[in-house]
């Protein structure tokens, strides 16, 4: 008697790109005159670095690297979707992940943004393995991308020391659970009742930007971090703990945990919660600080966290919304690559157009 085998996404290639600044904690003092030192930061965050993206480089610019690179990771494979996982797109309109794909050469293909803050690849990443399994495509490529120093406020001591820029992709393929690159299991969350603890408050269909704004520094981003601290450890466990149970492994069989790299602190406690033990976890948040939506797939891609293929894996992530996931996939036997941004000619608005008579 035949077995039929399931079908799920296994990672083909890895990319990563940085813009090339590299802003350490006394620079960002400097630039936003913050009431504090380096020490404090380092002390509070674990970031002594980050990336900032230059004047002239965008979201969509970090994608296109980030995506070329992961698609010369897995050979030159061509994609049959892009999913571009980001709260800093290029244009509240249109999606960015169009003009990515149009950038790298794809043609028609299906192309369209995901949204879930730093929770984003991973929700990128669980439905493109959904559409995987369910026959609706075979190659996508899952780009995560974030240019925060467009939205944070140099002088806010809260959230200027923690953002960094950076894009990190992945190429998936079909394949099956037992291999190298797997995606065996994922987990996805979200509290609408937390929306006010990161968020931007004007800007958006709320506060049009033609209104007066509800305060001066409305249209930067603005984070609770004590409350976002509590819940993120909480929600970041429990989800992991739900990832296990559904790919059947135990915390101490999982070689690589991988957290959204927001905060030292709150990585250890849910590493030490789940009981993995600190040798191995991974992440680099002192060298790139938070880059939402990108931080698990720039570990994933950093030489200096490459594990054997096929060891287990644990990636868990909290963002804005509130949102959570985890996913729980075996190391992919590739080599990541790494690009620099390539820079778009900037969109131009095209001219206006006289209504016709009715």
């Amino acid at each position: 008697m035949q077995t039929t085998r399931t079908t799920t996404a296994v990672v083909s290639g890895v990319g990563s790109c940085l813009p090339p600044p590299v802003v350490d904690n006394e620079a960002v003092i400097a630039r936003g005159a913050l009431l504090t030192d380096a020490d404090w930061i380092r002390g509070r965050t674990g970031i002594e670095r980050r990336r900032h993206a230059p004047p002239g480089t965008s979201t969509g610019d970090l994608a296109v690297g980030a995506g070329r690179a992961a698609l010369a990771s897995a050979g030159g494979a061509r994609p049959d979707l892009v999913l571009l996982a980001t709260s800093t797109p290029d244009h509240p309109c249109p999606a960015t992940a169009p003009e990515v794909a149009h950038r790298l050469g794809l043609g028609t293909v299906a192309a369209f943004d995901v949204s879930a803050v730093c929770s984003g690849f991973l929700y990128a990443l669980a439905v493109a393995t959904g559409l995987v399994r369910g026959g609706m495509c075979a190659t996508p490529l899952v780009i995560a991308a974030e240019t925060y120093t467009a939205i944070v406020d140099p002088s806010d001591r809260t959230t200027a020391p923690i953002f960094g820029d950076g894009a990190g992709a992945v190429l998936l393929r079909s394949g099956v659970p037992d291999e190298p690159g797997a995606v065996v299991a994922t987990d996805l969350g979200a509290d609408g009742s937390g929306r006010a603890a990161i968020t931007i408050p004007g800007g958006g269909a709320r506060h049009p930007r033609h209104l007066p704004p509800p305060a001066p520094d409305a249209h930067f981003f603005h984070m609770e971090g004590r409350a976002v601290y509590a819940h993120a450890v909480r929600r970041m466990t429990r989800s992991s703990e739900a990832v296990l149970r559904r790919a059947g492994w135990t915390a101490d069989s999982v070689r690589a945990f991988i957290g959204h790299q927001a905060n030292q602190r709150i990585l250890d406690s849910v590493g030490d919660r789940l009981g993995i033990a600190p040798a191995h976890r991974f992440g680099n948040i002192r060298e790139l600080g938070n880059t939402a939506a990108a931080s698990i797939p720039l570990v994933l891609a950093d030489p200096a966290v490459q594990r054997a293929p096929g060891e287990r894996c644990l990636l868990t992530a909290f963002g804005g919304g509130f949102t959570w996931a985890s996913a729980a996939l075996t190391w992919p036997g590739v080599s990541p690559l790494a690009e620099e941004p390539d820079a778009a000619t900037p969109l131009r608005t095209a001219p206006s157009v006289p209504p016709r008579p009715l």
